[in-house]
């Protein structure tokens, strides 16, 4: 009994170990050619796929290709009246009276009094003249009866022919009084004249900007008493690069006369905005920009809904004629160094010299590159370029609207 137990336990140790065995060799063993792979191979290549693609940085792209787009030229200058006047004296005495309105911030109209010389001077030139011209008539009067006189007595004489000298019939003598008679009234003229310029009046419908005399002062002629500035019209002179000529149509001063070109100006901080139209353009270049100006003008500045004063800063919106195949692209697109970044066909950065033919309304309408051998199949601008950027980068292009 006790051989058959020792036989039946090493006859189960020996079965034991051959089991272990073959467990182990079929682990080991080559799986069969119709098998399917491992699960676990299968998820491990898209995942390193994913993670790859990640790793690239992303740049926000639009899409563009080239359309037609009317231009609009921007242009500032300043609000100035058409005529600005350093009231002069015409003659000279003590200002005895100034009108009330003569302040400044005043507006006045053409004709109003706004001040009074002392005329007692020139009342008595004026009455002098006027007594040197009745002496004149008087003369003439007389000259021309003695002439008359003269010649009865030359034919009664019975001399043929004319008279040896021209004394004989007062001709040289009649010439004189004629003359002075002229004279006289030329005096009495400018003697009218003198009195009216003892009244100090605006030559035109007029703001007042300052007054330099007051009651009691005495004013030599030419002597600044103030100054206007005209109030039917301000001028806007708007100078303009020669990109911004070539948005615009070529403008003629005498069909501006008969048909103005529209114009839309506004305040700088855009708070207001006013209606004004070109008038003229100037054939001169400044000596300061060396850039050429065109005149918009806006009616009675003043009788505006808002009012626009002379020395307003403003911005002017002028509709250009239509430009064929343009990029619109936002005004982000425009690097900092005036590029523009776009990915190519290979998903690298690139970038090109932004040629921006205008702004608009948050855009920007660029002349597409003329290398179009640079240029990608699909052009995709980068929205939004960082100054990091570097040309030959790899990059993921994800399109926004």
């Amino acid at each position: 009994m006790k051989l058959n137990r020792l036989n039946v336990i090493v006859t189960v140790l020996s079965l034991g170990s051959i089991f272990v065995a073959v467990g182990y060799t079929a682990s080991h063993l080559p799986s069969p050619p119709n098998q399917k792979a491992p699960q676990v191979e299968q998820v491990e290549k898209p995942v390193a796929t994913t993670t790859a693609a990640s790793l690239l940085p992303q740049v926000g792209v639009v899409a563009v290709s080239g359309h037609e787009y009317q231009a609009e030229v921007i242009g500032f200058g300043e609000a100035k009246p058409r005529y600005e006047l350093t009231l002069s004296a015409e003659v000279s005495g003590k200002v005895i009276q100034l009108d009330r309105q003569f302040e400044s911030g005043q507006v006045i109209k053409k004709g109003t009094v706004l001040g009074k010389i002392n005329d007692t001077s020139y009342q008595q030139a004026l009455t002098q003249a006027q007594t040197d011209v009745a002496q004149a008539e008087l003369d003439l009067l007389e000259e021309q009866r003695e002439g008359e006189q003269a010649k009865a007595e030359w034919l009664r004489s019975g001399l043929s022919g004319e008279p040896a000298s021209p004394l004989v019939l007062r001709t040289p003598q009649l010439a004189q009084a004629t003359a002075a008679l002229e004279n006289a009234k030329q005096a009495l003229k400018k003697a009218k004249q003198d009195v009216a310029y003892t009244n100090i009046t605006a030559p035109f419908d007029a703001l007042i900007i300052s007054r330099n005399i007051q009651p009691g002062s005495y004013v030599q002629a030419g002597t600044e008493l103030g100054t206007l500035y005209s109030v039917a019209e301000v001028e806007i002179n708007v100078p303009l690069s020669e990109m911004q000529w070539k948005n615009l149509p070529v403008f003629d001063n005498a069909e501006l006369a008969k048909t103005p070109w529209s114009v839309a100006l506004q305040s700088t901080d855009g708070q207001y905005q006013w209606q004004g139209y070109i008038e003229r353009v100037e054939q001169h270049l400044t000596e300061t920009s060396r850039q050429r100006s065109l005149v918009v003008v806006v009616d009675d500045p003043l009788a505006q809904q808002t009012d626009l004063y002379p020395g307003t800063f403003v911005k002017t919106n002028i509709q250009g004629k239509s430009l064929t195949n343009l990029w619109q692209l936002p005004s982000s697109a425009i690097s900092q160094q005036g590029d523009i970044w776009f990915v190519d066909d290979n998903g690298l950065l690139a970038k090109s010299a932004a040629n921006i033919a205008f702004e608009k309304g948050g855009f920007v309408y660029v002349t597409p590159m003329t290398n179009k051998q640079d240029m990608p199949a699909k052009m995709q601008i980068v929205k939004r370029p960082l100054s990091n950027f570097k040309v030959g980068t790899k990059v993921l292009a994800k399109e926004e609207v």
